[in-house]
């Protein structure tokens, strides 16, 4: 019988093998987002209600018993990457102005702007917190250079919105930055932690990287191909806000002449007005199939890594994980 990897099933069979890691991972995320100013609380606990896949502690579990079977020094790694996400969150939120995420109201929808920006640096600068708990300066330099690029990720795709010269190198770089940077960091610093020699941070490190980017291309693909009841978002979110991802970009440089100026306009003005035939664009110059095939690239990379560990259950876990991710459908 063949394994569906994209399956829930399949996601938790990978997390019963970390199960008591996640249960203190999330000990140690609702204590850290504990705060003796009440609006921070309200909002924290309207994250944590949130739910998500919470990928990234997973993979930095995963990571920290691959290099270190018996350690528990990867719990606090995966929750400060877990707060960066969260800061993340909340403040492209409020840049994207958005109203829904998961399927519920975001936050800056319920409790306003500045309480979600405000909030938001509280989750830093709790991360950074949690950071020099672990006495590390490799951990700190990794995590600080991180959070930059991300930032510049972050302002690279407020460029790139609704602009429709957006070149697929240009959305590359922003992946790279904006999604990328915080799985290779988790990996790394899991690592590091770990106690694994310098080739195996550098494989953990590459592994995260690719795997985030073939994670967010996939998300891409699904921003047109999936069930807004199971993936907690709309079809064509990123169109409404302007935002030129890979499907969109290919499908410009694919589509016949006739739907360019469709195409270029839809990018300019944002908006779900035309979606049924920018849908239909793509699907005829094959920019699903063109983003699904550069994420599978993505994911043998990642695979390929792996191949620097140690061969354990932990980094058969590593395996499957970037297996879910190619094949979800949500």
């Amino acid at each position: 019988m063949s394994i569906d990897y994209g399956s829930l099933e399949a996601l938790e069979a990978i997390r019963a093998l970390v199960r008591p890691d996640l249960l203190a991972v999330d000990e140690a995320i609702r204590g850290g987002f504990h705060s003796a100013v009440p609006l921070v609380d309200q909002v924290s606990e309207h994250i944590i209600g949130g739910g998500g896949k919470r990928l990234r502690p997973l993979l930095v579990v995963l990571a920290g018993r691959a290099c270190d079977p018996v350690g528990m020094g990867c719990i606090r790694a995966a929750a400060f990457i877990e707060f960066i996400h969260t800061a993340t969150l909340l403040h492209d939120d409020v840049v994207d102005m958005s109203v829904r995420r998961r399927g519920r109201d975001t936050a800056n929808e319920i409790y306003g702007n500045q309480a979600s920006v405000l909030v938001g640096d509280f989750v830093y600068s709790r991360a950074f917190q949690l950071m020099a708990a672990t006495r590390s300066q490799r951990v700190i330099e990794i995590m600080a250079d991180a959070t930059n690029v991300i930032a510049e990720g972050e302002v690279l795709q407020l460029m790139n919105a609704h602009d429709p010269d957006t070149t697929e190198a240009r959305y590359l770089e922003v992946i790279h930055r904006k999604t990328a940077q915080l799985f290779q960091a988790g990996a790394e610093v899991a690592a590091v932690l770990g106690g694994a020699p310098e080739p195996i941070q550098r494989a953990l490190a590459a592994f995260g990287r690719h795997f985030g980017t073939a994670y967010q291309l996939i998300d891409d693909v699904l921003d047109y191909r999936s069930d807004p009841l199971t993936r907690g978002k709309n079809l064509g979110d990123d169109l409404a806000e302007g935002k030129p991802t890979l499907p969109l970009i290919h499908a410009l440089a694919q589509c016949a002449p006739a739907r360019t100026a469709l195409i270029r306009e839809v990018i300019k003005n944002g908006g779900l007005g035309q979606l049924d035939e920018v849908m239909a664009t793509i699907e005829s110059t094959g920019g699903l199939e063109y983003t699904a095939r550069l994420a599978q690239t993505e994911a043998d990379h990642a695979l390929a890594a792996l191949a620097a560990l140690p061969e354990t259950a932990y980094r058969g876990a590593l395996a499957d994980l970037v297996r879910f991710a190619i094949a979800r459908q949500h």
